[in-house]
């Protein structure tokens, strides 16, 4: 995986579902999405198009309460993780979240930032940033370790 960062600016919430749709056809079996950004920054908007881009035709939720939510796409299972709400990363391993991240899937986690020892090197690291000043659903999405969608 390379290092390669770089951002997008999207102006409502097709976009952003479009720019995750594109990012998700580069995923590949095993690869770890780390999505951070602040309460409401469209983090779940983001996990919706990126599972339409691996085929998942069921409805995607914030798994907030249940923390991960597995989803069999057309082109590889999506596991969708929501760590805000993990107060130790005990949990994770009560999970099993080791069989998803090194599985044959690819693993959405939203709040990344919380379980941060346990992210492999090679993830890709994606940060919405929200930006009133330009609208309210403007959004700047930066990508980190992955190539371009």
């Amino acid at each position: 995986m390379s290092n390669d960062c770089y951002s997008t600016e999207t102006y409502n919430m097709e976009e952003t579902m479009d720019f995750a749709n594109k990012l998700a056809g580069n995923a590949s079996p095993g690869s770890l999405y780390c999505l951070v950004g602040d309460l409401g920054c469209g983090k779940t908007v983001f996990a919706k198009g990126f599972a339409e881009g691996l085929g998942v035709s069921e409805c995607v939720n914030s798994p907030t309460f249940t923390i991960m939510q597995t989803y069999s796409g057309m082109i590889m299972p999506f596991y969708h993780f929501d760590v805000y709400r993990i107060s130790d990363v005990s949990e994770m391993y009560e999970l099993g979240y080791e069989e998803y991240f090194f599985g044959d899937g690819v693993c959405l986690v939203e709040w990344a930032d919380l379980i941060e020892e346990l992210i492999p090197s090679d993830a890709i690291h994606i940060h919405i940033e929200k930006d009133i000043d330009k609208g309210f659903d403007y959004r700047k999405i930066t990508v980190r370790g992955g190539g371009r969608a």
